[in-house]
């Protein structure tokens, strides 16, 4: 079959697209398009599908072709184009090879790509309400008027909601001062993300640290494709460390990720990068409303979303300029997905990396066994913080042979462990004993 390009041109007398819809399917179905839409590789496209109408990517190849000619009787008509930005071409690569290493259909992992459903749906404007300057006061006055009123005199928009909570009244209070004409219903304008700003703030670090800065950020100058694994105790400054490669990336055009495990996205966590960039990043995760993953997803894909620190999924939006990624905690078990498409979003960053040709972290104090034996091998550069960022020693640990020093007869703690607890306590100090579950 000729490339979607050449169907696309305007001389053709019949145009057609491979189409690929998100169900457990691995292979494209062609459409005939329309003469008067306009779409491309990646397109969100209407289409019908049996009995139901469905929403499908426009692909740029044929995938699972049997390579049986078409009919042209049996083919449909391409129903309609979504106001969505198209999937770029890396995603439409990077959504292939997942499926082939994962052994799962294409069209499950693409379902994976567009589990932001409101980003399909047309945006629906909110409205809220704001004062009408110079309007005459109601003729009957009472506190909670006066309370709405003199909130809203700062000529800021508030939800209904908002502004009765603020005010310490009801919405009837509310709808009672828009019937009056003090109050106006208007549009909220929508929400504009923040540019996180390179040169916010800046950090002392420490000799190892600036090493390793210095490291991250030469990955960042060579524009290609590298993996970092650093490697540091906790409490040695990683964060701070790996947000400067991402401060390169900003100030290069590009955008950034960070990954986290979802019980590691944390406000601590949010504010520390607000302290370093001037500005929160873009949230993904499962806890976000489906409005506001629209308009995550949305960002994301037309570039106004700079840095997104999300859980594993957030690996699959449409990134147009993706420049970094990191992968913080990256020994942790919970970048496996189990659920539909099989993935460890760990080795999947580092193909996407590869892919988008950039440079990807991988953090952790813990590093995981493949990660380590990579680094030790010369496939990752392998980058050491051996101490803590504020000099403190780490904690001793001594192990107690119970073959040397076994508990008394009826007893189960060795007389060392009890020792090391009464001269603790004695201290007037506090210990704590961890047991297995048999324990």
């Amino acid at each position: 079959m000729d490339s979607l390009l050449a169907n696309l041109t305007p001389d053709a007398e019949l145009r057609r697209v491979p189409v690929l819809l998100p169900v457990a399917l691995d292979q494209t179905y062609d459409y005939f398009v329309p003469p008067e839409l306009s779409l491309g590789p990646g397109s969100f496209v209407l289409v019908p599908f049996g009995p139901q109408t469905r929403v499908g990517v426009v692909w740029d190849q044929q995938v699972g072709d049997s390579g049986k000619p078409i009919d042209p009787a049996k083919m449909k008509t391409i129903a309609g184009v979504l106001d969505a930005p198209p999937l770029p071409p890396t995603s439409l690569r990077f959504a292939e090879w997942t499926a082939k290493y994962t052994l799962s259909e294409l069209g499950m992992v693409v379902r994976m790509m567009m589990s932001a459903s409101a980003a399909f749906e047309p945006v629906k404007p909110r409205f809220g309400v704001a004062a009408v300057q110079g309007a005459t006061l109601p003729p009957r006055m009472t506190p909670a008027r006066e309370r709405a009123l003199a909130i809203a005199a700062d000529g800021l928009i508030r939800a209904k909601a908002a502004l009765a909570e603020e005010a310490g009244c009801t919405t009837g209070v509310v709808n009672g001062l828009i019937a009056s004409g003090n109050l106006v219903e208007v549009a909220i304008p929508e929400k504009v993300y923040p540019r996180p700003d390179p040169a916010a703030s800046t950090t002392e670090f420490t000799d190892a640290q600036a090493i390793a800065v210095e490291a991250l950020r030469a990955a960042v100058d060579g524009e290609n494709f590298s993996v970092s694994l650093l490697d540091g105790v906790t409490g040695s400054g990683k964060t701070e460390v790996y947000f400067e490669a991402v401060a390169r990336a900003l100030a290069q055009g590009h955008q950034a990720l960070i990954m986290l495990p979802e019980i590691a996205l944390t406000s601590q966590f949010l504010d520390r990068f607000k302290r370093r960039f001037g500005c929160p990043p873009v949230e993904w995760h499962s806890a976000l409303p489906s409005p506001e993953r629209g308009r995550a997803w949305r960002g994301v894909a037309t570039g106004e979303a700079r840095v997104v620190v999300g859980a594993r999924s957030a690996l699959y939006l449409p990134y147009t300029d993706l420049g970094l990624i990191v992968v913080d905690e990256e020994h942790d078990a919970g970048f496996k997905q189990d659920d539909r498409v099989h993935y460890q979003a760990r080795d999947m960053s580092v193909v996407r990396a590869s892919l988008g040709k950039f440079p990807i972290v991988l953090a952790s104090a813990t590093p995981s066994i493949e990660s380590h034996v990579n680094a030790r091998t010369g496939r990752y550069r392998h980058i050491v913080l051996p101490g803590r960022y504020s000099g403190t020693e780490l904690p001793e640990i001594t192990g107690i042979d119970l073959k040397k020093h076994p508990p008394e007869k009826g007893r189960w703690i060795s007389p060392v462990l009890i020792a090391a607890v009464a001269e603790t306590l004695s201290r007037g100090r506090q210990s704590l004993l961890f047991l297995n579950r048999r324990g």
